[in-house]
């Protein structure tokens, strides 16, 4: 073997590594997150706070999708690789399909929540985190072409996006007392984890040749 693919196999190795260390580190915060944004969520009769808590329990199911598809061998990568992006693109769906029903039926039965300020405080920390993991993802899946790993990246990214759609409701809600800004936000969520979810299944996350930064 030369030694040009010895060290092509270093480089792609180290790469999974890396991958790896970032969807543990994916797992460790969803973990956390998820518990508090569902318990809080519960507490306070939140739907977008619930919804965001049940998206850190799917975004870690994605996780461990990934990490299956990091740990294989280069015979089965290929296949692996479809495999964890229609199981990311399934978790998408069904997180829009809680979402979708918890807050739509807050709205109809008009069940005001009540200020959720851990709530507000995970949110802060998680616009912080998952734009950072969401980058450094983007560039380990443009360094080993994987689809797999650019759109759970993406699910990472949506994560700070309804971190920011949740700090808007929950700061509405417990400013101005306008109990329908909560669900309402919830709902905003739904269009954006639908669109993710269907391009995910059609395999349409872009690779390595693509702007993937």
């Amino acid at each position: 073997m030369s030694t040009t693919a010895i060290d092509h196999g270093a480089t792609h190795a180290h790469h999974l590594r890396r991958g790896r260390v970032l969807e543990w580190l994916t797992l460790g915060w969803n973990s956390i997150e998820g518990i508090v944004s569902v318990g809080a969520g519960v507490v306070s009769g939140s739907a977008a706070l619930i919804g965001f808590g049940v998206d850190s329990f799917i975004e870690s199911f994605s996780g461990v999708a990934l990490l299956w598809r990091l740990s294989s061998s280069e015979e089965s990568a290929e296949r692996r690789e479809r495999a964890a992006l229609r199981l990311v693109g399934v978790s998408f769906l069904l997180l829009a399909a809680y979402v979708g029903y918890d807050a739509g039926k807050s709205l109809l039965m008009r069940q005001p929540p009540e200020a959720s300020y851990v709530g507000i405080a995970i949110s802060l920390l998680s616009l912080v985190v998952m734009p950072l993991l969401a980058r450094a993802k983007r560039r380990v899946a443009a360094k080993i072409n994987s689809r797999a790993l650019h759109a759970d990246s993406r699910q990472t990214d949506i994560c700070a996006y309804l971190s920011a759609i949740l700090l808007v409701g929950l700061g509405l809600n417990a400013v101005f007392g306008w109990w329908w800004a909560d669900p309402l936000a919830a709902l905003v969520m739904v269009p954006i984890i639908i669109k993710e979810g269907v391009e995910a299944l059609r395999g349409e996350a872009c690779c390595a040749d693509q702007a993937c930064h």
